[in-house]
């Protein structure tokens, strides 16, 4: 995929906009001691993840297994394998989150606000590549059903985790962008789905992609 923008009716996630569409209106930034963030990052996240889950799950509503699992090309996921792909991956800023309290303390220098914000804008963006580790390439583990099922169980953790863990304390290092807190991870997380969701509807927009649902 190159940077001339996405095809005719694919939906894409903007923060910018769709931020002012969540449910949680308070941006105090006074800091919650049981997490050490502050009200407006809780509110940031949170709307982030429901968002972004909203997007997803709308994006494979009512699909039949036909067009679950369509491939464009042998080398392009279906939107089965991008749902898949999304569960691994969210599955796996879980265990990073769980296993900070054993990794060095996060180092108080720099802007974090700033990794924040290219988590939030620019990580959703197709037109950044890149290759999926081994572990979190989808191998046909369960149907699309099922796949959108564990994501949603796992994005409810997200949300939990949010609320119960002191997030900015440890660092874990994302292999391209540097060391990254636990709540950057949660941020990426809803970014990553976001990323993934316009790939589904490029995928829902190719000419042969099933019209008609064959079950």
């Amino acid at each position: 995929m190159g940077n001339a923008g996405p095809p005719s009716g694919v939906a894409i996630f903007n923060p910018k906009t769709s931020s002012q569409e969540g449910t949680v209106n308070n941006t105090s930034s006074t800091v919650i001691s049981e997490t050490g963030l502050t009200t407006e990052q809780i509110t940031k996240a949170s709307r982030h993840l429901s968002i972004t889950r909203g997007f997803l799950v709308e994006s494979v509503s009512g699909l039949s297994a036909a067009q679950w699992d369509f491939k464009p090309a042998h080398d392009v996921w279906s939107i089965a394998e991008n749902m898949e792909h999304i569960v691994l991956i969210e599955s796996s800023i879980h265990a990073i989150i769980e296993s900070m309290s054993h990794v060095p303390e996060a180092a108080p220098a720099g802007n974090r606000s700033e990794m924040d914000d290219f988590i939030l804008h620019e990580v959703p963006k197709r037109s950044r590549k890149g290759k999926s580790p081994a572990q979190a390439c989808p191998t046909h583990r369960w149907s699309g059903p099922e796949a959108l099922h564990h994501f949603m169980e796992r994005r409810d953790q997200s949300v939990r985790l949010l609320v119960t863990r002191r997030l900015r304390e440890h660092v874990v290092a994302h292999p391209l962008f540097g060391p990254w807190d636990g709540y950057q991870w949660l941020l990426a997380a809803a970014s990553h789905g976001a990323r993934h969701t316009a790939q589904i509807c490029e995928v829902k927009v190719h000419e042969r992609f099933p019209r008609t649902p064959i079950d």
